[in-house]
């Protein structure tokens, strides 16, 4: 072989070596570039906020929420957003399974896990796009419980978060303790006597349930704690990982539902006594979080979506006592079918994707989550998941849906009475049963001889619902009865 023969084999081979790392380097980048494109998706639920809390949706809030006030500011604030449920792990269900909750044993939280094995999530869709995925917070549905010294199968872990940190239900429902990945940080060896405030009803102000409790858990705390434990997530995420790879994190604070604990700074702050102290608290809190996600150079790109899991437990009363209306001038509460019992704060932030300053009048149900996160990722949703998911990603690009791809019906079973249903659809609201079906009273009435069997709104003309057209309305109550049933028969909406 000559010289020259024997250069020009070399030069092919340093060519080819070349052109291969090339090849390994443009995929690596394409890989990151993809990785790029979909964003950090931060959720925050907090617990028991009404409609009327925030300023951002209520002027005449006597609770200062600078925090949650600043996510509308610089993204879009929905005024037509609703709970899927009007109870804590009704709503919760269907956040992160895209399912209506009355379609699942969301009462069985309390012995077994709500969330079948192997039923999709928001979290399983999100790690198998690469996603690392966390949970704190408050989970509310349900472990296999076999004592608290022994693994607790069927929580977050196990339903698509890779950790979690929390308690299993409200700081109100014991028994009391951390958890974290399936196991007990400390089981509930000792005892809590139940406590009330004077002055407030039963299941207002420090109010909590006799029970268990771990010896080092004080309910005063898990609050801050859990916003230290979502830092500590964003800081380890960014910093010791640092793969590239995108974080969902799931934040699901157990406040301001009860006990209202506000600690010493935020004391006789707002003008709705201890509820608005404890909110004030809570959105510093979101405050915290939200620094970190800027200090650690995330908020550019990170989807942040803010709500509450349903309405608040603040009675007419409450309103009239200290001129501040929960419900934002909604009719009802925490568990009724009434609008403030499931029509919620609704926000969502997403710098360059979403105009600052925005709002949006679109029916959006938190089952929409899991069908609008595919759409951002650019994905298609499996057939098998989100059953009642629909992407609001339109709205979010301040553009218009196509004519089949919005919701434009939300169905809802209330939260005290199990056989009362209400559907939504368009301006109208049918709910088939007389009262609230939550917690205000009565919740239930017995219709008289000349009374409706259920009761009619137009919420275009009447959003408190104060006059029932259940009689005027004949053909209108049967098309939504029909309407209903075809949803719940059919096992999916989408």
């Amino acid at each position: 072989m000559s010289q020259f023969d024997l250069f020009r084999r070399r030069f092919c081979v340093l060519v080819a070596v070349f052109a291969a790392l090339l090849s390994v380097g443009v995929m690596t980048n394409g890989q990151a570039s993809a990785s790029e494109t979909r964003p950090n998706i931060v959720i925050i639920l907090v617990d028991d906020m009404g409609y009327g809390d925030p300023q951002c949706y209520n002027a005449a809030s006597k609770i200062p929420t600078p925090h949650i006030d600043s996510i509308a500011r610089d993204g879009m604030k929905f005024t037509d957003a609703h709970a899927p449920g009007p109870l804590c792990h009704m709503s919760r269900y269907g956040l992160i399974t895209g399912r209506y909750p009355f379609r699942a044993n969301v009462g069985a939280w309390a012995k077994q896990p709500v969330i079948d094995e192997g039923q999709p999530t928001i979290g399983s869709l999100a790690q198998e796009l690469g996603y690392r995925t966390a949970m704190v917070g408050k989970w509310h549905l349900g472990f296999a419980e076999d004592g608290y010294d022994k693994p607790l199968p069927g929580g977050p872990v196990d339903r698509g978060f890779h950790t979690y940190f929390g308690i299993r239900a409200s700081t109100d429902i014991p028994p009391y303790f951390y958890i974290r990945g399936n196991r007990a940080v400390e089981p509930p060896t000792d005892r809590i006597a139940e406590n009330h405030t004077e002055g407030w009803t039963p299941i207002q102000g420090e109010f909590w349930r006799e029970g268990g409790i771990a010896p080092n858990l004080k309910l005063k705390d898990v609050l801050p704690r859990f916003t230290d434990e979502a830092i500590q997530v964003i800081e380890t995420h960014n910093r010791v990982r640092n793969e590239s790879l995108p974080l969902m994190l799931y934040l699901a604070y157990p406040a301001p539902h009860t006990p209202w604990l506000p600690s010493k700074e935020f004391i006789g702050r707002s003008g709705a006594d201890m509820y608005g102290d404890f909110l004030m608290m809570v959105d510093a809190q979101v405050g915290r979080v939200l620094e970190t996600l800027k200090a650690e150079g995330m908020d550019d790109n990170t989807l942040l979506v803010f709500t509450s899991d349903n309405g608040p437990t603040w009675y007419p009363q409450d309103v009239q006592k200290f001129g501040h209306d929960s419900a934002g001038g909604l009719r009802g509460m925490k568990s009724d079918a009434w609008e403030a019992g499931h029509r919620m704060p609704f926000i969502v932030r997403w710098p360059s994707q979403v105009q600052p300053g925005s709002s949006s009048d679109q029916l959006v149900c938190f089952t929409d989550l899991m069908a609008t996160f595919s759409d951002v990722w650019g994905t298609q949703l499996p057939e098998q998941a989100g059953p009642d998911s629909f992407s609001f990603r339109f709205a979010l690009a301040g553009e218009s849906a196509a004519p089949n791809a919005t919701r434009k019906n939300f169905v809802m079973r209330a939260g005290s009475v199990a056989s009362m249903m209400t559907i939504r659809s368009g301006d109208w609201k049918l709910i088939t049963g007389l009262g609230s079906g939550g917690f205000t009273q009565p919740n239930r009435i017995k219709p008289g001889p000349n009374d409706p069997p259920g009761q009619l709104y137009n919420l275009a003309e009447d959003l408190a619902e104060t006059k029932n057209l259940y009689q005027e309305h004949p053909e209108i109550v049967s098309r939504l009865t029909a309407e209903m049933q075809g949803i719940a028969e059919a096992g999916r909406s989408r």
